[in-house]
C-alpha cells in the first residue's frame, strides 16, 4: 500500500524554450492533480541550459496559482546556498498562501557547475556547515509557529497556520540519521543513486532513529503501454559521471558539461564515464509490481517519482498511465 508523487526538473527539450519546459511542468502538475497524485515537487538546479527550474520557490508559487489540492513542494531547496532565515520566510509566506499545501524539501549538494556555486555564495566570507544550516532552519520554523516564541531568534514572518511539511533529500545512512534526529522526513535519492547496499542501509538507519518513522523513495520512472516501447525510450538517455582528482564525483547530462565541471573545478587529472541512468521503465503493471516489492521491502509508504526527459507529450503519457492503478487505492 503506497502513495505516488512525482518530481519535475522541467527539462528542455532540443529546439524547445525554458518557457515551453516550464509549461509543461505546470501542464504536469495540473494533470497530476485531475489524477489524484500525491505531491507536486520541483527541482533547483543552476548554470544549465538543459533544465528551467533554479528557483523553485517561484516555481511552486506558480504551480499553487494554477492547481487547488495537490501538495506542491520542492525537491529540493540546495541550502548551502542560502540562508536558514530567508528560506523559513519564503516557505512561511507560501504556507500562508495556501495552507496545508506545501512542503519544503531540502538537499546538501549545489545543484550547479562550480561557476554557477560561487556566483550563488559570492557575498558569503565562508560556507556553512550544511549540519548547522538545517538545524537552524529547523528551529527557526518551530519557532515561527509557537505559541510562546523564542525571543533570540530573528521572527520569520508571516505566521502560517502551520509550517511546511518538511523533507530531508539525501543518499546516505549519515543523511537518514540527520533526519531521524530532526524528526524531518527522509527521502532517499533513488532516482540519482542506485546502489541497493546503500539504499538499505540508509533506509534501515532512517526507521531505526526516527522510532519506525517510514521513509520515501525518490525514482526515475517511465511507463508506456508496451514493454519494448518503454526500453526503446529510455534507451537514449545516458549521464556523464565525472571523477575529479580530489576524490568528488558528479554525474551530469552530457559531456561537454562534464567537461565543464572539471574545468571550472580547478581539476586538470579527470576523467568522465559515459552510464545508462537507472530508470524504472516498463508497463504500468510492471512498474506497479516494482514499487509494490520494494514498498514491502523497505516499508515504504510514499514514492516520489520522476519522468526522465524524453519530451512533454511522452512525461504526461507516462503518468496517465500510471494513474491507472487507483491511486486511492494505493493509498
Amino acid at each position: 500500500m503506497y502513495k505516488i508523487s512525482l518530481l519535475d526538473k522541467s527539462p528542455i527539450a532540443q529546439g524547445e524554450t525554458a518557457v515551453s519546459a516550464l509549461s509543461a511542468t505546470v501542464n504536469l502538475a495540473k494533470r497530476a492533480e485531475a489524477l489524484g497524485y500525491h505531491r507536486f515537487w520541483v527541482a533547483e538546479h543552476h548554470g544549465t541550459s538543459e533544465l528551467a527550474s533554479s528557483a523553485p520557490e517561484v516555481l511552486v508559487s506558480w504551480i499553487l496559482a494554477n492547481t487547488s489540492s495537490i501538495r506542491v513542494g520542492s525537491g529540493g531547496v540546495m541550502l548551502q546556498h542560502y540562508s536558514p532565515f530567508k528560506v523559513a520566510e519564503v516557505f512561511n509566506l507560501l504556507s500562508s498562501l495556501a495552507p496545508g499545501r506545501i512542503d519544503l524539501g531540502i538537499g546538501k549538494a549545489p545543484g550547479g557547475l562550480p561557476r554557477a556555486t560561487a556566483a550563488l555564495q559570492v557575498y558569503r566570507s565562508e560556507k556553512p556547515e550544511f549540519e548547522t544550516q538545517i538545524a537552524e532552519l529547523s528551529a527557526i520554523l518551530d519557532n515561527s509557529v509557537a505559541l510562546r516564541r523564542d525571543d533570540s531568534f530573528a521572527f520569520a514572518g508571516p505566521q502560517p497556520p502551520f509550517t511546511a511539511e518538511r523533507f530531508l533529500l539525501g543518499a546516505s545512512p549519515g543523511s537518514a540519521r540527520q533526519a531521524a534526529q530532526l524528526g524531518w522526513n527522509f527521502v532517499f535519492a533513488g532516482h540519482l543513486n542506485g546502489d541497493s547496499e546503500n539504499l538499505r542501509q540508509s533506509l534501515e538507519t532512517y526507521r531505526e532513529e526516527s522510532g519506525g518513522r517510514s521513509p520515501m523513495l525518490a525514482l526515475a520512472a517511465y511507463a508506456s503501454e508496451s514493454a519494448s516501447d518503454a526500453a526503446e525510450q529510455v534507451s537514449e538517455l545516458k549521464i556523464f559521471k565525472v571523477f575529479l582528482d580530489n576524490g568528488q564525483s558528479v554525474s551530469l547530462g552530457r559531456r561537454d558539461q562534464a567537461e565543464d565541471f572539471a574545468k571550472q573545478a580547478g581539476s586538470k587529472n579527470y576523467r568522465i564515464e559515459e552510464r545508462k541512468p537507472s530508470v524504472l521503465h516498463g508497463t504500468p503493471d510492471e512498474i506497479h509490481a516494482e514499487l509494490a516489492r520494494l514498498a514491502a521491502a523497505y516499508e515504504i509508504q510514499e514514492f516520489i517519482l520522476e519522468p526522465p526527459a524524453v519530451g512533454a507529450d511522452r512525461r504526461l503519457a507516462s503518468i496517465e498511465l500510471l494513474s491507472r492503478k487507483p491511486l486511492s487505492a494505493a493509498a
